[in-house]
């Protein structure tokens, strides 16, 4: 899957609603919202100027999940590899 692509399903997963797990899991709809916004952010910045703008990108979601109190589940993996296809892009721009 390629890297606009991962950002497109997490930007849409993360639109969604969040049901009992999400909750339970640590995520609200704050939280949710504003790491929606930022993949968001990060996906326009990337379709309006290139790809190659991947390099300018410093995702932390990994800490923010961290600090938040998230525990592993469906959205912490998607934002996970949200994360790692952004670093691995930039490892090859």
């Amino acid at each position: 899957m390629g890297l606009l692509a991962v950002l497109d399903e997490a930007v849409a997963a993360l639109k969604a609603p969040l049901g009992g797990e999400d909750r339970a899991q640590g995520w609200t709809d704050d939280l949710r919202r504003e790491v929606q916004e930022e993949i968001s952010t990060n996906r326009s910045v990337l379709r309006r100027h290139g790809t190659g703008m991947v390099r300018h990108l410093r995702p932390r979601f990994d800490e923010w999940m961290e600090h938040e109190g998230v525990q592993p589940g469906r959205l912490r993996d998607l934002v996970g590899d949200v994360q790692r296809s952004l670093v691995e892009a930039r490892a090859t721009a």
